[in-house]
């Protein structure tokens, strides 16, 4: 019998291979930067990011921020989906 290997932890290339586009998106608000990550298999997900006063905007740090914490959300998923996996294979 085939012996299956699954890893023991999500690597943060593992997430980025699965990347297949981002989209920022600055809100009416002015101060507000939402990005959403599409994901190859056409699943998205979404971060974002916000500053007190629109004066304080700064885009570059907007949507670092917002993508951090959607790639932080593919994670989560990413973590979950490898515990089921090994989980069903007996792991």
């Amino acid at each position: 019998f085939p012996v299956t290997i699954l890893p023991v932890k999500v690597q943060a290339s593992d997430i980025q291979n699965k990347i297949k586009s981002t989209t920022y998106t600055l809100l009416p608000d002015g101060r507000t930067t939402i990005c959403q990550i599409t994901l190859k298999n056409r699943f998205t997900v979404n971060g974002s990011s916000a500053c007190v006063v629109k004066e304080e905007y700064n885009q570059a740090l907007g949507e670092k921020y917002a993508f951090e914490k959607a790639f932080d959300n593919i994670w989560e998923l990413e973590g979950y989906l490898l515990a089921e996996k090994r989980y069903q294979a007996g792991l």
